[in-house]
């Protein structure tokens, strides 16, 4: 049986540069709520949603104006029964021009329909790059989710090895 990872694609007028460097901005239109470094090759960081979404991520793939890929190394969803859901799969970045336009085809590899949070992760996957990363590249101002005020305690910032 073939499985069919979730993807969207976004096109945009400004340059496959710009379009990088918003990416990499993964604070500018994804969340606020990230801890680590998210715009180097190798760097991990913490992203997290309350207590209900938790995950560590690794950016194992970074080609200027070209691609960017993330390995999440780590999950955790308070809403699903299967624990294993997003560990070890890819979030890449596509980035293409043609006839003066940027093209960014997202690809969050290994989130499938089968997955008892797919509805919900293609929803928020939809609009945070339909949505948030269109406005980060085309006006400078993305929408990601804002600033919790109840930051990583360091029992988190252990158990997810960011000491």
């Amino acid at each position: 049986m073939t499985t069919s990872n979730f993807t969207t694609t976004l096109v945009v007028d400004q340059s496959p540069k710009e379009a990088y460097g918003a990416i990499n901005n993964v604070r500018g239109w994804w969340s606020e709520n990230i801890e680590g470094g998210t715009d180097k090759h190798n760097d991990e960081y913490l992203y997290h949603y309350k207590d209900i979404h938790y995950c560590k991520i690794k950016l194992i793939e970074m080609i200027p104006g070209q691609k960017v890929v993330w390995l999440v190394l780590d999950n955790y969803f308070k809403f699903t029964e299967d624990k294993s859901e997003w560990k070890g799969t890819k979030v890449i970045f596509d980035i293409s021009q043609k006839d003066g336009k940027t093209a960014i085809k997202f690809t969050h590899e290994g989130l499938v329909p089968q997955y008892e949070c797919y509805e919900i992760c293609r929803e928020a996957w939809t609009n945070y790059i339909q949505e948030s990363l269109r406005d980060l590249i085309t006006t400078g101002k993305g929408q990601p989710s804002s600033k919790e005020n109840d930051s990583f305690d360091a029992q988190m910032v252990e158990k997810w090895n960011l000491a």
